[in-house]
């Protein structure tokens, strides 16, 4: 969205010049190259927007942004290492261009320099933001370890699921949101139905990420097109199928994550096509639409302009009919 692009290349600058190869090479040179990624940036990018939308410049919320940024890449290098994904943004993972080691400690030192971006707010910001930062972590910890959890279940629950990737991945989009609001000094009540509205848009990205992980372009999407299948990860697409699918359907489906081919092709091509036949796909895609309803539900009861409020909701259907 071209609005957003004033954000986007504020924070491409103050990235490049936050994070740069120093000694030791080894450690520093990780966290450059996977900055240099790019990617959708978009918590960092909402963090910046919600600043400006309450009505602070957006510069003054540059540093939380970096944080929220930083922190999301120290994520990322540790979920490709747990996955043994090989691409990352259409390009080799840290942990298989160096090698594990590396990108541990490459992300650990990731993850204390997020937190240093806080130092630079006076203290009440600081331990507002601080506190907030330490409560979504962890959050997203649990969320990673549900994840987890789940590969060896074969009874998970719509319900779980979707909480798990609520605090996996859309609790940092709620936060973030609400660090540029704290920042620009917003009302609580602002800061908690931004914060909802974020939480709500999180959760209907990460279902997309599950739809285009399935059905979406590898030239555009970035990683490896059929990773949640070759992992036999039970996503959505996967739940609703074996909720909604034949008995026959079920079985093959069962049968298909039960196996780890050495060329997966064929499998992947199963699987869509029961994703497909089942309803689940479809399925899957009223859910994206009805947690991006729930998210605009709740942005007239924050304090913005009717012109930001309507950028808002032109960026969640933005998310929501994406292909990246």
């Amino acid at each position: 969205m071209e609005q957003l692009e004033k954000y986007s290349q504020a924070l491409a600058t103050k990235l490049g010049e936050s994070v740069q190869i120093k000694e030791p090479i080894q450690l520093y040179e990780p966290l450059s190259y996977i900055v240099s990624l790019g990617g959708k940036r978009l918590r960092p990018i909402l963090t910046l927007m919600s600043c400006d939308f309450f009505g602070s410049s957006y510069e003054k919320a540059m540093d939380a942004a970096l944080a929220v940024e930083l922190f999301h890449n120290f994520s990322l290098i540790h979920d490709d290492i747990m996955d043994e994904a090989p691409l990352r943004r259409g390009e080799i993972t840290v942990h298989e261009k160096w090698d594990v080691n590396t990108a541990i400690l490459s992300g650990d030192a990731m993850l204390i320099l997020a937190y240093q971006f806080f130092e630079n707010y006076e203290p009440s910001l600081f331990k507002e933001l601080a506190k907030l930062f330490s409560k979504t972590a962890l959050q997203v910890c649990e969320g990673q370890q549900y994840d987890v959890d789940f590969e060896t279940r074969d009874d998970v629950s719509l319900s779980e699921y979707i909480k798990m990737i609520d605090y996996k991945t859309a609790v940092l989009v709620g936060a973030s949101m609400k660090m540029g609001a704290i920042v620009a000094e917003a009302s609580i009540s602002c800061q908690e139905n931004i914060y909802t509205f974020g939480r709500n848009l999180g959760i209907a990205f990460q279902l997309q990420d599950d739809y285009l992980d399935a059905f979406g372009n590898p030239k555009n999407f970035g990683k490896q097109l059929g990773g949640d299948i070759i992992a036999n990860k039970k996503t959505i697409l996967y739940l609703l199928a074996m909720e909604k699918g034949t008995a026959a359907q079920i079985n093959e489906l069962s049968g298909l994550y039960s196996i780890q081919p050495e060329n997966p092709s064929d499998k992947i091509k199963n699987v869509m096509s029961i994703f497909e036949s089942s309803g689940a796909a479809e399925l899957t895609r009223n859910e994206i639409i009805k947690y991006t309803q729930k998210a605009n539900n709740v942005l007239d009861e924050i304090a913005i302009s009717s012109e930001n409020r309507q950028v808002l909701i032109d960026f969640g259907d933005y998310l929501m009919n994406r292909t990246i």
